[in-house]
């Protein structure tokens, strides 16, 4: 899926949150949005999930305009908040199984899948326990399952690799997160940990006062930053705006 937004523009009270923003994203790419507390990054995310609403400013998916009350294209994605939040009173299986009949998959068909998931991230012995008696990064990785189970064209993910899953779980998820944008599929997450950004992402974003301020391959930003990378491109340009 193709994204672009334009001109997008959010306050909170007084407080400009999004400022204008533009950005195309293109299909199949994973795509890191880096910025320092309060730069936007969660505001930006929930605004392309629809759960925030913009005071000014357009996004397209796949050309289309998107509207709140588009269930069509709310249907082609999923947001992963970074403390998801579920009915703690059910259990694994009936979380993955309302996940499934929302996005209206063949829950049947893809028990096979489904089962293979739970193995991977080691859920399997865990699947009739209430879903409040979990961890957090065992509740992350339950989402993170119905997520790849559904299979949307955009993955909105807010700060994964802070989710509180453990090693194990951190590596599936990166080769599901690939394998996905390899089928054509486009990842949006945020981070804060720019190492890994540079590392796993095909393109940063660096969010910075509710703007964009660079975007491009991982490959040029870390280039432009010389020696420091990302990192210090990072620091270059938050620094420049103070």
């Amino acid at each position: 899926m193709k994204v672009s937004l334009e001109r997008l523009t959010k306050k909170f009270g007084r407080r400009l949150v999004l400022s204008s923003l533009d950005l195309e994203i293109p299909e199949g790419s994973i795509v890191s949005i880096v910025g320092m507390n309060g730069a936007g990054k969660t505001t930006l995310l929930y605004a392309l999930a629809g759960l925030v609403a913009l005071d000014h400013g357009t996004i397209r998916y796949d050309g289309e305009e998107f509207r709140r009350d588009r269930l069509d294209l709310r249907r082609r994605f999923m947001l992963l908040p970074d403390f998801p939040y579920f009915a703690l009173a059910t259990n694994l299986l009936e979380h993955l199984s309302l996940m499934l009949r929302l996005y209206e998959r063949d829950a049947a068909a893809e028990t096979e899948k489904v089962v293979g998931l739970l193995r991977e991230f080691d859920l399997l012995p865990l699947v009739d326990a209430p879903l409040e008696t979990l961890s957090r990064g065992q509740v992350y990785k339950v989402a993170l399952v119905a997520m790849i189970a559904v299979d949307p064209d955009l993955w909105l993910l807010d700060e994964p690799l802070a989710s509180g899953m453990d090693p194990l779980g951190i590596r599936a998820f990166e080769g599901h997160v690939r394998r996905a944008a390899q089928a054509g599929r486009t990842i949006l997450y945020t981070t804060q940990m720019l190492d890994v950004a540079e590392r796993f992402s095909d393109y940063a974003a660096i969010l910075h006062d509710g703007q964009i301020r660079a975007f491009a391959p991982c490959s040029e930003l870390k280039a432009t930053g010389k020696e420091g990378g990302l990192t210090q491109l990072f620091a270059q340009l938050a620094g420049s705006t103070e």
